[in-house]
């Protein structure tokens, strides 16, 4: 979106600093992100961005927001009280400019980004859509979408996470979704959450917030997930379901041998042979929300099959690649909880290898979980047959498996040569939560065949 200074000032209540018919195009925290034109937005956490505005600027910021003064900033500001409530409040702003164009917001344990994924391969098959990047899913990310859609959107896509209560709730303030969509419920963000339920009270926010049917709301709920399905009683937005009995359903279901699933979605508009675009038989439930979606918005049944059948992945998930001695890997390293990992160890059984090998990384963030679901995830490898190695993980023993243990991504990649290295016929999985960083060894393996 476009936006003059004297715009910013008055949705943000700050101080101009700098010619007010000036504009921006464009909104970025990060520094490293920044393009010639747009507005830097110095946020505090871990590190002050008042400390790289420098760098934001020389990267050809126009303007910046600023809490700290207007010394060392060389470019037009914003002077604010509060960089992050300016931030919320400008996306304020962004959302009333896009009117009645349709938000839909999607929450879940799993499966959030490749729904958004989907979700936007589908609506982009005739409209202008504008989606979340990466998993821009919280206080921060959700503003930066709304205010890096285009002025001619036609459809958000935003992604939402929680990490406490009351946190999507005040997402959705923000982006006041017409549309919610809840993908499933599980052990995630146990350690801040504390139990299931709290987890499921928290996605419920979502549904929670929709308008009335009467309004527009409608809420899309995974039929095959009871704790799901119950938020029907939640909201007064018109239910549509989704997965095993719901309103839109897959029959038919056929695995191939590379984990591309074909289906026949099956919907009230009718039926459509789709071949999923996204790997994994537990990639479909995240289509056929994107498919409910997609058709109550009115996108047909043959370019909704089109949208699922191509779309554009976030990487990191569910990625099959070749290593370099032409083993097959499955590079789902971008981040991991139980439900994502049983997910991810039933795809590596279902390939048609001589071996199975996963390479796993810590679930973080399950508090008083952690140690049994370490453990049910280590006896679910010795269950499915495939070979554990452990990085900085040592829960995983716990369980009935066996389990080598590394400390790191050299010791792992040492008990990868000791099993006789990966080869032809070999399927390996490399999964962790994102504190792993797994994706330096999931390079490796691709980039060199010592490995």
């Amino acid at each position: 979106m476009r936006w003059t200074l004297a715009e910013i000032a008055a949705a943000t209540g700050g101080r101009l600093h700098g010619d007010g018919a000036a504009a921006v195009d464009g909104v970025t925290q990060d520094s490293r992100d920044v393009r010639p034109g747009m507005l830097f937005v110095p946020l505090v956490a871990e590190r002050d961005g008042h400390d790289f505005i420098a760098d934001a600027v020389a990267a050809g910021a126009s303007a910046c927001l600023t809490a700290r003064g207007l010394r060392g900033v060389g470019a037009a500001a914003v002077e604010v009280a509060d960089t992050q409530a300016a931030l919320t409040a400008l996306a304020g702003e962004a959302r009333r400019r896009l009117g009645s164009v349709p938000v839909v917001g999607i929450t879940g344990s799993v499966g959030k980004t490749a729904t958004k994924d989907l979700l936007a391969a589908v609506l982009r098959q005739d409209r202008r859509v504008w989606a979340s990047t990466r998993s821009f899913n919280n206080e921060i990310g959700v503003p930066i979408t709304l205010l890096s859609a285009p002025d001619d959107a036609e459809a958000l896509v935003v992604e939402m996470g929680s990490r406490g209560p009351s946190h999507i709730t005040e997402l959705c303030r923000v982006a006041r979704p017409t549309m919610g969509v809840i993908t499933t419920v599980g052990l995630s963000h146990t350690s801040e959450l504390g139990s299931l339920a709290a987890v499921v009270s928290a996605k419920r926010e979502l549904v929670e917030s929709l308008p009335a049917a009467a309004d527009g709301g409608v809420a899309f709920l995974n039929a095959g997930v009871p704790e799901v399905a119950a938020m029907a009683t939640a909201t007064e937005a018109r239910m549509v379901t989704f997965g095993d009995g719901g309103d839109v359903s897959a029959r038919n279901l056929e695995l191939d041998d590379d984990l591309t699933t074909r289906f026949v979605l099956h919907s009230p508009s009718g039926e459509i042979d789709v071949a999923l675009g996204a790997r994994g038989v537990h990639s479909v439930d995240n289509a056929l929300a994107a498919a409910a979606v997609g058709l109550e918005l009115g996108v047909c049944l043959e370019d909704v099959a089109e949208g699922l059948a191509a779309p554009t992945l976030s990487p990191l998930r569910m990625e099959v690649v070749r290593t370099a001695g032409g083993a097959q890997l499955l590079n789902d390293c971008y981040n991991a909880n139980p439900l994502s990992m049983r997910a991810a160890l039933h795809s590596l059984a279902a390939l048609p290898a001589q071996r199975r090998i996963a390479v796993l990384g810590p679930m973080v963030e399950l508090g008083d979980f952690e140690a049994a679901e370490h453990a049910a995830i280590g006896s679910l490898t010795g269950k499915l047959g495939v070979e554990l190695i452990a990085v900085d993980a040592p829960g995983y023993a716990s369980g009935d498996g066996t389990v080598i243990e590394a400390e790191n991504i050299d010791g792992a990649l040492a008990a990868l040569r000791n099993l006789g290295g990966l080869s032809v016929g070999d399927a390996v999985l490399v999964k962790g939560s994102r504190v792993a960083g797994l994706e330096r060894l999931a390079a490796r393996l691709v980039s060199s065949a010592d490995d």
